[in-house]
Protein backbone atom coordinates (compact mmCIF):
# COMPACT_ATOMS: atom_id res chain seq x y z
CA UNK A 1 0.00 0.00 0.00
CA UNK A 2 1.30 3.46 -1.31
CA UNK A 3 -0.43 6.39 0.57
CA UNK A 4 0.28 10.15 -0.75
CA UNK A 5 -1.12 13.37 0.98
CA UNK A 6 -1.63 16.81 -0.61
CA UNK A 7 -1.85 20.64 0.51
CA UNK A 8 -1.26 23.32 -1.03
CA UNK A 9 2.96 24.15 -0.51
CA UNK A 10 3.62 21.19 1.05
CA UNK A 11 4.87 22.34 4.28
CA UNK A 12 2.35 22.52 6.72
CA UNK A 13 -0.42 19.53 6.82
CA UNK A 14 0.81 17.23 4.49
CA UNK A 15 4.10 16.98 5.80
CA UNK A 16 2.75 16.68 9.38
CA UNK A 17 0.28 13.53 8.15
CA UNK A 18 2.84 12.05 6.41
CA UNK A 19 5.32 12.14 9.48
CA UNK A 20 1.96 10.95 12.01
CA UNK A 21 0.85 7.98 9.38
CA UNK A 22 4.68 7.11 9.09
CA UNK A 23 4.85 6.99 12.96
CA UNK A 24 2.12 5.21 13.39
CA UNK A 25 3.06 2.70 10.29
CA UNK A 26 6.42 2.03 11.82
CA UNK A 27 5.07 1.25 15.37
CA UNK A 28 2.81 -1.30 13.79
CA UNK A 29 5.58 -2.74 11.55
CA UNK A 30 3.07 -2.37 8.68
CA UNK A 31 4.69 -2.39 4.76
CA UNK A 32 3.27 0.49 3.39
CA UNK A 33 4.55 3.82 1.99
CA UNK A 34 3.65 7.27 2.86
CA UNK A 35 4.99 10.77 1.15
CA UNK A 36 3.40 14.10 0.65
CA UNK A 37 3.62 16.86 -1.78
CA UNK A 38 1.59 20.24 -2.33
CA UNK A 39 0.79 22.57 -5.70
CA UNK A 40 2.59 25.61 -5.01
CA UNK A 41 5.71 25.95 -6.59
CA UNK A 42 7.28 29.10 -4.52
CA UNK A 43 7.88 25.98 -1.22
CA UNK A 44 9.17 23.30 -3.87
CA UNK A 45 12.60 22.21 -1.85
CA UNK A 46 11.91 24.04 0.99
CA UNK A 47 11.61 21.87 4.67
CA UNK A 48 8.56 22.36 6.68
CA UNK A 49 7.26 25.28 8.43
CA UNK A 50 8.71 25.36 11.62
CA UNK A 51 5.78 25.66 13.46
CA UNK A 52 5.38 22.57 11.82
CA UNK A 53 8.24 21.37 12.53
CA UNK A 54 7.61 21.82 16.45
CA UNK A 55 4.29 20.52 17.05
CA UNK A 56 5.34 17.19 15.73
CA UNK A 57 9.00 17.48 17.76
CA UNK A 58 6.72 17.70 20.71
CA UNK A 59 5.59 13.95 19.51
CA UNK A 60 8.55 13.13 18.82
CA UNK A 61 8.19 12.99 14.84
CA UNK A 62 11.04 14.33 13.07
CA UNK A 63 9.72 15.76 9.85
CA UNK A 64 12.85 18.14 9.22
CA UNK A 65 14.39 15.95 6.52
CA UNK A 66 11.23 16.59 4.42
CA UNK A 67 11.48 18.68 1.36
CA UNK A 68 8.61 20.00 -0.79
CA UNK A 69 7.93 18.45 -3.66
CA UNK A 70 5.06 19.41 -6.18
CA UNK A 71 2.36 16.71 -7.28
CA UNK A 72 2.48 15.24 -10.85
CA UNK A 73 0.40 12.80 -12.64
CA UNK A 74 2.74 10.12 -11.95
CA UNK A 75 1.85 10.24 -8.64
CA UNK A 76 -1.12 8.48 -9.93
CA UNK A 77 0.65 5.98 -10.93
CA UNK A 78 3.00 4.90 -7.91
CA UNK A 79 0.11 5.96 -5.14
CA UNK A 80 -2.87 3.62 -4.00
CA UNK A 81 -4.09 6.21 -2.13
CA UNK A 82 -4.20 10.09 -2.43
CA UNK A 83 -5.68 12.24 0.28
CA UNK A 84 -6.13 15.90 0.11
CA UNK A 85 -6.55 18.14 2.43
CA UNK A 86 -9.54 20.70 0.90
CA UNK A 87 -11.58 20.95 -1.60
CA UNK A 88 -9.00 23.44 -3.58
CA UNK A 89 -6.74 20.30 -3.38
CA UNK A 90 -9.27 18.05 -4.32
CA UNK A 91 -10.00 20.19 -7.56
CA UNK A 92 -6.55 20.62 -8.58
CA UNK A 93 -5.74 16.93 -8.63
CA UNK A 94 -8.87 15.81 -10.30
CA UNK A 95 -8.15 18.07 -13.10
CA UNK A 96 -4.41 16.71 -13.40
CA UNK A 97 -6.34 13.12 -13.44
CA UNK A 98 -6.45 11.16 -16.53
CA UNK A 99 -9.27 8.39 -16.44
CA UNK A 100 -11.65 7.19 -13.82
CA UNK A 101 -8.57 4.82 -12.60
CA UNK A 102 -6.99 7.90 -11.17
CA UNK A 103 -10.38 9.58 -9.96
CA UNK A 104 -11.01 6.95 -7.82
CA UNK A 105 -7.67 7.10 -5.91
CA UNK A 106 -8.53 10.62 -4.63
CA UNK A 107 -10.44 10.88 -1.22
CA UNK A 108 -11.06 14.29 1.27
CA UNK A 109 -8.65 12.88 3.99
CA UNK A 110 -11.17 14.09 6.57
CA UNK A 111 -13.69 11.49 4.57
CA UNK A 112 -12.12 8.76 7.01
CA UNK A 113 -13.32 10.24 9.98
CA UNK A 114 -16.60 11.69 8.15
CA UNK A 115 -17.68 9.81 5.04
CA UNK A 116 -18.36 11.58 2.50
CA UNK A 117 -18.31 15.54 4.07
CA UNK A 118 -15.86 16.61 2.50
CA UNK A 119 -14.82 18.65 5.69
CA UNK A 120 -11.19 20.53 4.88
CA UNK A 121 -8.38 20.47 6.91
CA UNK A 122 -8.00 24.28 7.65
CA UNK A 123 -4.56 25.44 6.58
CA UNK A 124 -2.85 26.84 9.34
CA UNK A 125 0.01 28.91 7.21
CA UNK A 126 -1.38 32.15 8.20
CA UNK A 127 -2.46 31.03 12.48
CA UNK A 128 -0.12 30.93 15.02
CA UNK A 129 1.05 27.94 17.12
CA UNK A 130 -2.17 26.85 18.35
CA UNK A 131 -3.25 26.08 14.93
CA UNK A 132 -0.44 23.80 14.33
CA UNK A 133 -1.54 22.09 17.36
CA UNK A 134 -5.31 21.88 16.14
CA UNK A 135 -4.72 20.35 12.43
CA UNK A 136 -2.12 18.32 14.48
CA UNK A 137 -4.93 16.65 16.63
CA UNK A 138 -7.02 16.72 13.58
CA UNK A 139 -4.49 14.63 11.39
CA UNK A 140 -3.28 12.55 14.42
CA UNK A 141 -7.24 11.34 14.93
CA UNK A 142 -7.16 10.57 10.71
CA UNK A 143 -3.66 8.85 10.67
CA UNK A 144 -4.53 6.36 13.66
CA UNK A 145 -8.12 5.39 11.52
CA UNK A 146 -5.82 5.03 8.35
CA UNK A 147 -3.57 2.65 10.31
CA UNK A 148 -6.19 0.71 11.84
CA UNK A 149 -7.74 0.42 8.15
CA UNK A 150 -4.45 -0.88 7.06
CA UNK A 151 -4.22 -3.38 9.43
CA UNK A 152 -7.93 -5.02 8.57
CA UNK A 153 -6.70 -4.62 4.92
CA UNK A 154 -3.30 -5.50 4.72
CA UNK A 155 -4.24 -8.77 7.33
CA UNK A 156 -7.20 -9.58 5.26
CA UNK A 157 -6.51 -8.79 2.03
Amino acid sequence: MKILFVCTGNICRSPLAEGILRQKIAQLDLPVEVDSCGFEAFHAGDTPDDRAKSVASKRGIDISSHFARLFNKRDFDHFDKIYVMDSSHYSNVMRVARNDDDRQKVDYVMNVLYPEKNLPVHDPWYGNINDFEKIYIQLDEVCEQIARNLVTEISDP
